[in-house]
């Protein structure tokens, strides 16, 4: 569990940077719309994706426990 909370919170603080980062470039409104969502999709599926991974292994470790009683 202290891994997936490391990589979760490496994966809020490039978020928030990324965010950051795209509010402060010079750019129009527009433009910068259109950087947020795109960035906010692709943060949400890297969260999908390592929950899934953490699911994963959950049900492993269950399925073993399982199998040990």
């Amino acid at each position: 569990m202290k891994g997936s909370k490391i990589v979760l919170g490496v994966l809020v603080g490039v978020a928030a940077g990324a965010i950051l980062g795209i509010l402060l470039a010079p750019d129009k409104g527009e433009n910068t719309r259109k950087k947020i969502i795109r960035k906010g999709e692709e943060f949400a599926g890297d969260i999908k994706e390592k929950l899934e991974e953490l699911l994963d292994g959950l049900n492993t470790k269950c399925e073993t426990a399982k199998e040990e009683s």
